[in-house]
């Protein structure tokens, strides 16, 4: 599958270059190169800029395992993994940093999430008993990720605070609910695809209680006074990451670890880890820059916007499908579309407020993909992109209703 939609893009965006070509715009040759090759160099820049992080969390997880906490932690949901990953041994180590990844994700962390959940992989491939071919544990893990709740949207709420919307955090609620639908589904699609038995009573408590938490926090944060709901969020999530950070380094230091040298070995494993991803990303992200330069998303956009008309259905939302379709493509293109949607339309205005609902209901699926999988050297993947875009579509679905709903 991953082949096939990678071999897409660039044929794709060769038609339509060829199209354009002869229609009087031999300029589109030159802009293909140059977004080739630019996207070649952002590749490199994203694996050098993610070392350092990778070095840094990596090396902290290190003192955790070492100080036998993660074990602890992971204890909380070891009841539920015996359900979802039944070939996963019950005391694999991968269980603690899927615990540890899932956290952070939960917690806006995305700097802590991806070390932790590049471990998670490479720990789940050392019991993979087919190295090529990912593993059932591996394609849930991943669409967990790509589709991961994320509780407090901090980058989102700065933007619209940036940009002068008169509150901020009214996406907050409807992130959270879209996002949340996009997670559930995306979990519902593994298990059918890999035939799980989540109708028992174990798999049930877990997600009521992930509902009741969800609804909980939406509920506090939306009995906030509008000016103190970002700055509470952004403090909190700080405090936990360096609370996450002082726990860590303070578990070692009570078993007697040498704390300094298992950090250093520790961000070794993130050094490696950092430069075998590269591949990956300059053929993933080549692929989705040349087919954004070969004008095919504003095609596809122009496409959606005459089958609506045609169905009679309201359009209003469309100038948020920028966003919605480079979302599951490129993190940083998705996050200029919602941009441009908050400067041309205004930050308070209904296309804003859905593109900023949008950005933050999913991940950006094929960048996950690339990184999670290529660190393990993957190449077949399975149900993952299939299953991952399906979360990805029921979370832009849920936030373009969420829009309706909430927007005043």
């Amino acid at each position: 599958m991953l082949n096939i939609i990678w071999a897409g893009f660039f044929l794709t965006a060769f038609v339509a270059a060829v199209f354009q070509s002869l229609g009087g715009n031999p300029g589109i040759w030159q802009e293909m190169t140059s977004a080739l090759f630019a996207a070649a160099q952002n590749s490199f820049t994203v694996a050098i800029n993610l070392t350092g992080i990778l070095c840094l969390w990596l090396g902290l997880l290190k003192i955790a395992e070492e100080a036998r906490l993660t074990g602890k932690l992971a204890a909380l949901l070891r009841p539920l993994f015996r359900k979802i990953m039944p070939e996963v041994p019950e005391n694999s180590p991968a269980l603690n940093s899927i615990l540890m990844n899932m956290a952070a994700n939960f917690l806006g962390l995305d700097n802590a999430a991806t070390p932790m959940g590049l471990k998670a992989m490479e720990q789940l491939q050392e019991i993979n008993p087919h190295k090529g071919r990912a593993s059932n544990a591996q394609i849930l893990f991943m669409v967990l990720n790509s589709s991961a709740v994320t509780l407090v949207p901090i980058s989102i709420l700065m933007y619209r605070s940036e940009l002068g919307a008169t509150d901020p955090s009214a996406v907050f609620v409807p992130i959270l609910f879209a996002t949340s639908a996009s997670t559930l589904v995306g979990f519902l699609s593994v298990a059918a695809v890999q035939k799980l038995n989540i109708f028992n009573k174990v798999t049930f408590a877990y997600l009521l209680g992930f509902i009741l938490l969800i609804c909980g926090v939406a509920v506090y944060f939306n009995s906030l006074p509008a000016a103190e709901r970002v700055f509470r969020a952004s403090s909190a999530s700080n405090m936990i990451l360096c609370g996450i950070i002082a726990l860590f380094i303070l578990s070692g230091v009570v078993k007697r670890l040498n704390v300094y040298d298992v950090f250093i070995c520790g961000a070794k494993e993130g050094f490696e880890v950092a430069v075998r991803i590269i591949p990956y990303l300059v053929a993933m992200l080549t692929a989705i820059a040349l087919f954004r330069a070969s004008g095919m998303m504003d095609y596809v956009l122009e496409v959606v916007t005459k089958l609506l008309e045609l169905c009679g259905a309201d359009t209003a939302f469309v100038p948020a499908l920028p966003t919605a379709l480079l979302k599951p493509l490129s993190g940083s293109g998705a996050r200029a579309m919602m941009i441009e949607a908050m400067q041309n339309y205004g930050a308070d205005s209904f296309p804003a407020f859905v593109s900023c609902i949008v950005q933050g209901s999913t991940e950006t699926t094929f960048y996950v993909l690339a990184v999670y999988f290529g660190a393990v050297k993957i190449s077949r993947t399975g149900a993952a992109l299939p299953c991952a875009l399906l979360a990805d579509a029921a979370g832009i679905t849920a936030a373009i209703i969420c829009g309706y709903w909430f927007y005043n």
